[in-house]
């Protein structure tokens, strides 16, 4: 019995979590919630085994469990790879689950430019037809000022792009053993992301457009405001890695959580370009700009 902590293998054998289960039990809870906020907001009845729960504190409760869970079950993942169990076959695996969780997230926002394009692009007659109430037969349609994408657009575009450079600075500062400059590009980093959502916020609220105003005012919030939650998330992401890197963690050899979250940024950069192009610029040819 003596030996039986030893490893032998490049695998980690992980203990019982309630993680899982209760992620789960979080992430039902939110759902739910959130279709009882949303039917307490239009004032209709959510009852369920006999109970009305049309109100928006199963939602918050929903959201406190699944933060909860990840500060939880993350902060076990960075024991245990403090303790050595993230041996490098671990570590490639965490890899490859970080890339998959990437290629969903791809496939995710490829759902709301397939949701556009098709507005703005598909040529059946009928469908069409169906459309024209609310487009008028053009696009963008008939009534609507766009923004104009060389103005905030483009200085967003460019906040994101240096907070790609500072980044990837900051990351060959960690494999360097700098950790001066790792903590300072960290922190220009995160500094960039929360300025490049403070003007998505001003850009929202001056819009010339609703979101319940037209076919082009849905795809283009659902699109651009989806970004700008992952954003959000991604400064999180950034911010946590920030203070782990204030506190002495990270180690040129071993830091996957940092390179999560730097690949987790550079996805977002490039579906902002994407969104840039395409919603933004090509979307504007020929449009009202309102200034």
């Amino acid at each position: 019995m003596a030996d039986g902590h030893n490893v032998n293998h490049d695998y980690h054998i992980l203990d019982p979590s309630p993680w899982p289960l209760i992620g789960g039990f979080a992430g039902l809870t939110t759902a739910i919630g959130a279709v009882a906020f949303m039917r307490h907001n239009t004032g209709q009845d959510f009852v369920i085994a006999g109970y009305n729960i049309a109100n928006p504190w199963l939602l918050f409760l929903g959201f406190a469990l699944v933060i909860y869970t990840m500060y939880a079950w993350w902060a076990d993942t960075i024991k245990e790879a403090h303790q050595g169990d993230h041996t490098k076959v671990v570590s490639l695996h965490l890899r490859y689950g970080m890339l998959l969780f990437i290629a969903s997230e791809v496939m995710f926002f490829v759902a709301w430019f397939w949701a556009f394009f098709e507005a703005s692009l598909y040529a059946d007659e009928a469908v069409q037809a169906a459309r024209v109430a609310f487009t008028g037969g053009q696009w963008p349609p008939q009534g609507i000022s766009v923004l104009d994408p060389w103005h905030l657009p483009l200085f967003n575009t460019v906040i994101l792009l240096l907070s790609g450079t500072t980044v990837t600075w900051a990351h060959h500062a960690l494999l360097e053993n700098d950790r001066g400059t790792l903590k300072g590009m960290l922190a220009i980093t995160v500094a960039l992301g929360i300025l490049f959502s403070a003007v998505q916020a001003y850009e929202y609220a001056h819009a010339p457009f609703q979101f319940s105003e037209s076919i082009y005012g849905a795809t283009f919030f659902m699109a651009t405001g989806f970004h700008g939650f992952h954003v959000l998330v991604g400064t999180i992401f950034l911010i946590v890695c920030l203070i782990r890197a204030m506190i002495g963690h990270f180690k040129p050899e071993q830091h996957f959580g940092f390179e999560a979250a730097a690949w987790y940024w550079h996805f977002v950069d490039v579906v902002w370009l994407f969104l840039f192009c395409c919603i933004y610029v090509w979307a504007s040819a020929g449009a009202t700009i309102a200034h």
